[in-house]
């Protein structure tokens, strides 16, 4: 009588472990994707969040970088605590079909890179300084672009001289500092704040943002003095042709078409055709780039101002079909979407998304109190839209209505305060 009682016994732990295990097992495959941020918290770290199916994040782990960040300090301002470190887009890519993942350290001025397994978990592969110093108490790396005909991954900094330098990827993702530099800097501009940098599609060309041109200063009466970058000198767009090997060739200085450019996103499926938004000039406008690197603009499409100038608009995310551009407005809190139609702009939600409060202590350039809400990703189904906000603590989740233009918030996870920064995911 007591051998089928001990059997049934020790069925239940197994029966026990088993389904425990399917139930993981079924959280597991309830991800559809990754996301992945950095903290530029002074011991730097990538959070690396697993997304659902419903848009949902889930921190899943938090990996040092072994570089450093500036914390909250704000290196391009001299601001003590301020979202927005360095200016700039572009800290955190992905590579070699997400098989990799590079982020800047601005603290030390160096980059790491790691390997991205199939279930999106990350190991470090190495650290390299990018070859400039720091002076004082940040560097200023901020911006990533990555060629892979040359294996070549170029790395920005928002102070010169050398804002440009690069790094050799070898094929298990350890890094070797290349010798070549350079500047943005023109023959009477030695100080010249650069945002990002971009590669286009075919590899050809570099393109770099100029936000100022000198670096920003503080007037007697505390006001920021700021020389915005291509305005009046039409000089605010940078482009360097890329060889073969992935050396830079002499750049060449082109009107951005709006003053403080900020932010450049090549059209989906294209060779030639991107979108820049502008801090200073309120809006977004579609250029052209031709085979010789010459490129020309359309008219700039501006955002409702009736708050204060300037928006601050920098970020873009553009839809995989090439219909809507999301563009993400600092100084106020807030998304704008704009409809783009045989490559004209119309505005179409000003604002999209209810504008998230920050903790008071912070002020855009307009004087309005602002989250600062900085980096963002949208996912290539086009359905859902992640937006930092710094100085709230926050990445809030939305989903896209992709006929309205309207962002509904679905989510938000804590962040570190006024630090993070950078935004990749697939």
């Amino acid at each position: 009588m007591t051998r089928p009682r001990s059997s049934k016994l020790f069925l239940i732990p197994l029966l026990l472990l088993l389904f425990g295990t399917l139930g993981i097992e079924a959280r597991a495959s309830e991800l559809v994707g990754h996301v992945y941020v950095q903290t530029n918290e002074t011991q730097n770290r990538i959070m690396h969040f697993g997304r659902n199916g419903d848009g949902q994040l889930k921190l899943l782990e938090s990996i040092p970088t072994g570089g450093a960040g500036s914390g909250v300090f704000k290196p391009i301002s001299g601001q003590k605590s301020a979202p927005n470190a360095f200016e700039g887009a572009g800290s955190v890519i992905l590579a070699e079909s997400n098989t990799l993942l590079f982020t800047t350290n601005g603290g030390d001025n160096s980059v790491t890179s790691f390997r991205v397994s199939p279930d999106g978990k990350l190991t470090l592969i190495d650290r390299q300084p990018t070859g400039e110093p720091v002076i004082g108490r940040s560097g200023t790396a901020k911006s990533l672009a990555y060629r892979s005909q040359s294996r070549t991954l170029y790395v920005l900094h928002a102070f010169g001289p050398n804002h440009l330098r690069s790094y050799t990827v070898a094929e298990d993702g350890k890094l070797k500092l290349r010798p070549e530099r350079a500047s943005v800097n023109t023959a009477t501009k030695s100080d010249r704040v650069a945002t990002q940098a971009v590669l286009s599609p075919d590899g050809r060309f570099l393109l770099v943002d100029i936000l100022f041109d000198a670096r920003p200063a503080v007037n007697p009466d505390g006001s920021p003095n700021l020389v915005v970058a291509n305005a009046p000198d039409p000089d605010g767009l940078v482009i360097f042709p890329v060889r073969d090997d992935g050396a830079l060739g002499e750049a060449s200085f082109a009107n951005a078409g709006g003053a403080g450019p900020f932010y450049i996103a090549f059209l989906n499926r294209s060779r030639d055709t991107f979108l820049n938004g502008f801090a200073v000039g309120d809006g977004v406008l579609v250029s052209r780039i031709n085979g010789d690197g010459r490129v020309t603009d359309g008219p700039l499409a501006p955002i409702d101002t009736a708050l204060g100038k300037p928006s601050e608009l920098c970020w873009l995310q553009v839809t995989s079909d090439n219909s809507l551009v999301l563009a993400t407005n600092f100084g106020y809190g807030t998304v704008s979407t704009y409809r783009l139609v045989d490559g004209r702009l119309s505005l179409l939600q000003d604002p999209a998304n209810k504008a998230i409060p920050g903790d008071g202590t912070f002020r855009a350039v307009n004087g309005l109190v602002s989250s600062g809400p900085s980096d963002s990703w949208l996912t290539p189904d086009d359905q859902y839209f992640y937006q930092i906000f710094g100085n709230a603590q926050v990445l809030v989740s939305y989903r896209l209505d992709k006929t309205s233009g309207r962002l509904t918030e679905i989510g938000r996870n804590p962040i570190p305060y006024n630090s993070t920064q950078g935004l990749a995911g697939f």
